[in-house]
């Protein structure tokens, strides 16, 4: 058997992430405590190995010493990977069922934008993906209503990198190519996304734990997000989704995610294949 070229990650005890968790909360204001513990120590652990720490104790003493460490660990802690139109047949099922039925259901209320919310945005390709499809085959919606189309996240280097808007070829191996070509530019390895759809998108910084943050909306996007919050948790998240959805309002989650406890009454399922969902109380 061959012997690995990486070091073992180093094991966490639960005493020594509670101190790291009490320093992000003392210098960041970043809780660990919604988190899942085995999620957060192997991100822990990567961050040790990667700044060459003998152990998490040393960890914890640079941790205690350096802002960048800070903020590396808190961007390690809650950014997930995307990619556009990432499990696309979930996008199938929003472009030719989901938003045509949202857009008809706006007979009464016609003075008020159609809201999107994409939470957990990381990088940006989700909402992003929302606005190409926006753009592509819903043109003539667009052009007489009002869409809004919000997308938030906690770190705010993400967040920057979100509105720059700026790719590598890895985040588009599900998007079709005619759509990159008419919607990016390439810029030597990068691929640069269009003003028309950037603009579409308005970033801002939020946490999902804070229910003052929540906003109404008539669809929200919570895909890859859940999985790193403990059970209790994540249903409060369900909860506060349900209490901000319009009626009839659209949850989508990600495909290993499901809804949980008290939320399972909340939400009637529209695709249980794609995890979309319909806010019925």
């Amino acid at each position: 058997m061959g012997v690995s070229i990486f070091p073992a990650l180093p094991e966490i005890s639960d005493e020594e992430l509670a101190t790291i968790g009490a320093i992000l909360q003392r210098w960041r204001g970043f809780s660990l405590a919604v988190y899942k513990d085995t999620c957060m120590k192997r991100r822990v652990a990567i961050r040790i190995r990667s700044t060459r720490s003998s152990d998490a104790a040393a960890y914890c003493d640079l941790l205690s010493r350096s802002g960048q460490e800070l903020d590396l660990l808190q961007k390690s802690l809650t950014i997930h990977v995307s990619q556009f139109f990432r499990n696309h047949s979930v996008f199938e099922k929003l472009r030719m069922e989901v938003i045509p039925e949202l857009f008809a259901s706006r007979t009464d209320r016609r003075d008020e934008p159609l809201r999107f919310w994409c939470l957990g945005c990381a990088g940006g390709e989700e909402p992003y993906s929302l606005a190409i499809m926006l753009r592509e085959f819903f043109g003539r919606e667009i052009r007489h209503e009002r869409v809004s189309l919000l997308a938030t996240d906690i770190d705010d280097k993400t967040l920057q990198a979100a509105r720059a808007a700026e790719y590598d070829e890895g985040r588009f191996k599900e998007m079709p190519v005619e759509l990159r070509e008419r919607y990016f530019r390439q810029d030597g390895r990068l691929f640069r996304l269009v003003p028309e759809i950037r603009d579409m998108v308005v970033f801002q910084r939020g946490d999902i734990c804070n229910p003052e943050e929540y906003v109404p909306s008539d669809l929200v996007c919570c895909r890859n997000t859940l999985i790193y919050f403990a059970r209790p948790e994540q249903e409060r998240i369900l909860n506060r989704i349900a209490d901000i959805l319009r009626p009839g309002g659209i949850l989508v989650l990600g495909k290993s995610e499901v809804l949980v406890g008290s939320s399972r009454g909340r939400f009637a399922p529209v695709c249980r294949t794609e995890r979309i969902y319909r806010r019925i109380s």
